[in-house]
């Protein structure tokens, strides 16, 4: 498919890369960074926020962007902690994380896509919403997380890996999938490509697009979910940066910011590559700091190729 071969070679030149920083921190700490120890953290500490940023492949390969995944979690995760302390159950404190994710997501799809509203500014707008929602409902103060979930769930193994990795890993494996294999999939390109042929093709531009951004709200609201799970507390003030992160990791791993091309399989390097420099960096006692440095022009250096080959391509 086209939109998969010229999001292909950006996906190798980023793929080199993380293979070039494992290589690296395995040689400068060969005792610490390579164990099975280090190397799982690795993997639990990228879980949540990959799938947000697989929501958010999604988005932005429609030309979207959502910037309000870091609130909606949050106040999914509120919405579950509320109904878990009320009910006593687990299950529809869940299902209570989904809904609440879900609808913040419709609303950012009716907004953009009905509305005709900027992605930007409608997504800007229920960030704040949903973070001062959450705020109104805990009054400021995290919230904590049932025992049995934080106990259960969040430290819960199957062949020694957590399983809210096996679930992260499951869902995100399924959505690349969809992506690139199915109907719904070939629609959220060509949107991103050229969104007046799309409608001219029969595509329902609309409601995909309320579709595309309610998926990327369920994910969060998952995430708020899990996030619960595994910290043990909401977590209120502890998610400002995580669209930011989600968006970074999606134009790192080769997705166009200007729509119709891009992978989940280029997201899941963008997501590694800087928990890797932050585990590297703490082993070998390096500022944190330079962290954000490199991150930052690593995102850099994706944009300018994504615009570099958009140029080569036109001419």
């Amino acid at each position: 498919m086209r939109h998969l071969r010229l999001g292909a070679p950006q996906v190798v030149w980023i793929g080199l890369v993380l293979a070039g920083l494992v290589v690296a921190f395995s040689l400068l700490a060969p005792r610490t960074f390579p164990t099975s120890f280090n190397l799982l953290n690795l993997v639990s500490d990228a879980a949540i926020l990959l799938l947000l940023a697989t929501g958010m492949t999604y988005v932005i390969i429609t030309a979207g962007i959502d910037l309000s995944v870091g609130g909606v979690l949050v106040f999914s995760a509120v919405s579950a902690a509320k109904v878990m302390e009320a009910t006593g159950s687990l299950v529809l404190g869940t299902v209570a994380a989904l809904v609440a994710g879900l609808a913040w997501g419709v609303l950012n799809g009716v907004l953009v896509a009905m509305g005709r509203i900027p992605a930007l500014i409608v997504t800007l707008g229920t960030l704040g919403m949903s973070l001062g929602g959450a705020l109104l409902l805990t009054g400021g103060v995290d919230l904590r997380a049932p025992t049995e979930l934080n106990l259960g769930l969040g430290l819960a193994r199957w062949l020694g890996v957590p399983v809210i990795v096996w679930i992260c890993a499951a869902i995100t494996a399924v959505l690349a999938l969809m992506l690139a294999r199915t109907r719904f999939g070939r629609h959220t390109y060509a949107i991103g490509s050229n969104v007046e042929a799309a409608r001219r093709g029969g595509v329902a531009v609309r409601a995909h697009l309320v579709k595309v951004y309610g998926l990327a709200g369920l994910l969060a609201g998952l995430a708020g979910c899990l996030s619960l799970a595994k910290y043990g507390i909401t977590g209120v003030s502890a998610h400002s940066t995580d669209n930011l992160q989600a968006i970074a990791a999606v134009v790192i791993g080769g997705t166009s910011l200007f729509g119709g091309v891009g992978t989940v399989a280029g997201t899941v390097i963008g997501v590694f590559i800087p928990v890797v420099l932050q585990n590297g960096f703490q082993i070998l006692g390096v500022r944190p700091f330079w962290q954000q440095v490199v991150v930052g022009a690593v995102l850099v250096a994706a944009v300018y190729v994504d615009q570099w080959r958009r140029r080569s391509r036109d001419h």
